[in-house]
């Protein structure tokens, strides 16, 4: 009876202790959790073989079994020559050893990691080209080579030695079907997905699986590329649309000073609100790239410290002058145009014209200015007696949706290309981005965006628009390829 060989193509994962086996895994399959694929530095911590398989919509299409790592390599291997005798060992012969040795025998951890391949699965051999070929390496590769399974040799390379590098890919070459380089501390989704696609090339009976298991994870990727955009867009609306007021006793009312206290505190819990919207939003995208160790905080003074009151961030973030400029005259332009429609033609369009001058003329004079939020005094009647509320948002320089929009991108760019191989808990830290991504749009996209901005910060609720929604998946698939 197979434990480990099911119908889908399997493949053991196979190596010396602390080659990166584990980590390999990890990235591969998305898996940050030590309480599924347990990733140290400390040698020897894969004990067992672990069945990990690559599932879509409950359908096993791919499993992978992480192994103890070789202990004894050499040893094993000419116990293996003795019990097959003249001639080159078999599989069969590997067989006869797991059955022996896998309980109670002198090399309890090889005929663990070979019970898989003995049951036929494929074998992906993993090694840290970093350090020499020794014989025990050598060891390794033969018994692989008598297996007579499909195999490939996976050089988990940091780029540190070139030369030593070229040396594995040679001598790996004699005893593998294929050769790929990985790194597993830093590959993207491509990367995964390039050394998915290279199983083909090792395990031609199973193409047809393999290739459906390659198109059922592009169409997953795209379906996140896209969550992430709704994600996107409704905390954009959500900022854009916001606003925070309290009601003013008399007192208040009259003293101006009490009043500005007033003013302070409501747009202290103003900005508050939009860094629990912007903290939902990554809390989502975390979600949606299968992240626990990354994590996003955002402090008390996320808005009022150093980050949107600082004139170095509205330099470098956001757009330009002269771009928020024509984007605030194309979003008033719109607003006129409502007008025109509004008055049956009777404007002559002029409602267009002025509010496209006056939409620049504000963006241009607000260009360069750090966030000033809206404060109004508004009349409210409650009980039959006539009472004043103060309301404050959303800011009045349009460079703040930019700014957002930036910093989203750039948090997701850590996101999307974080490697789930590795164990360091990180936080993404705002301080990394020297210059930000929207000052490099389209003037055709700038404005699109510009436009649903504008019609967020006047809506109740949020207006999903289908072209700024491509715009934002466009956007999210170039920031994963910067």
């Amino acid at each position: 009876m197979n434990v480990w060989v099911t119908d889908a193509p399997t493949f053991a994962v196979v190596g010396k202790i602390n080659m990166g086996k584990s980590s390999v895994l990890s990235t591969l399959l998305e898996i940050d959790d030590d309480r599924v694929v347990r990733v140290s530095s400390t040698p020897g911590e894969t004990t067992m073989c672990l069945a990990l398989p690559l599932e879509f919509d409950g359908k096993e299409m791919l499993r992978f079994v992480d192994t103890p790592g070789f202990a004894r390599a050499q040893d094993a291997m000419r116990l293996i020559q003795e019990m097959h005798g003249e001639g080159s060992p078999n599989l069969e012969t590997i067989r006869q050893f797991v059955r022996e040795q896998k309980d109670q025998g002198e090399f309890e951890d090889e005929a663990r990691l070979l019970e898989p391949i003995a049951e036929g699965a494929g074998v992906l051999y993993v090694i840290d080209p970093s350090k020499p070929i020794r014989d025990a390496f050598v060891a390794e590769m033969e018994i692989m080579r008598w297996t007579g399974r499909p195999r490939m040799a996976l050089l988990n390379e940091k780029g540190e030695n070139p030369e030593r590098l070229q040396e594995w890919k040679t001598r790996l070459g004699s005893y593998f079907n294929l050769v790929r380089t990985f790194n597993a501390h830093r590959a993207r989704f491509e990367e995964r997905r390039r050394l998915l696609k290279s199983l083909l090339e090792i395990d031609e009976g199973n193409k047809s699986r393999i290739e459906d298991t390659i198109s059922l994870i592009d169409e997953e990727w795209v379906q996140r590329r896209e969550e992430s955009a709704e994600i996107m867009m409704d905390f954009l609306a959500k900022a854009m649309s916001h606003r925070e007021s309290v009601q003013l006793d008399e007192k208040e009312e009259e003293l101006e000073h009490r009043k500005e206290r007033k003013k302070e505190e409501l747009t202290k819990k103003y900005y508050s609100s939009i860094g629990k919207f912007e903290k939902k939003a990554y809390n989502r995208l975390l979600e949606v790239y299968r992240h626990k160790l990354l994590k996003v905080e955002l402090g008390d003074d996320h808005f009022t410290g150093i980050d949107l009151s600082s004139e170095e961030t509205w330099k470098k973030w956001g757009l330009s002058r002269s771009q928020i400029t024509i984007a605030g005259g194309v979003a008033g332009g719109v607003a006129g145009a409502a007008v025109d429609l509004g008055s049956a033609g009777l404007t002559h369009g002029l409602g267009t014209l002025f509010g496209a001058i006056g939409g620049a003329t504000g963006a241009f004079l607000k260009g360069d200015s750090l966030p000033e939020l809206k404060v109004d005094a508004t009349g409210v009647s409650l009980g039959g007696q006539s009472s004043k509320a103060l309301v404050v948002g959303p800011p009045e320089n349009d460079n703040f949706a930019w700014i957002l929009l930036d910093r989203v991108l750039h948090h997701y760019r850590e996101i999307v290309t974080r490697s789930h191989g590795r164990r360091d808990e990180a936080l993404v830290e705002r301080q990394d981005l020297d210059a930000g991504y929207v000052r490099h749009f389209s003037r055709e996209r700038r404005n699109k965006i510009q436009r649903w901005v504008t019609e967020q910060a006047k809506a109740e609720e949020a207006n999903f628009d289908a072209g700024v929604f491509h715009e934002m998946t466009e956007i999210f698939r170039e920031v994963e390829d910067s």
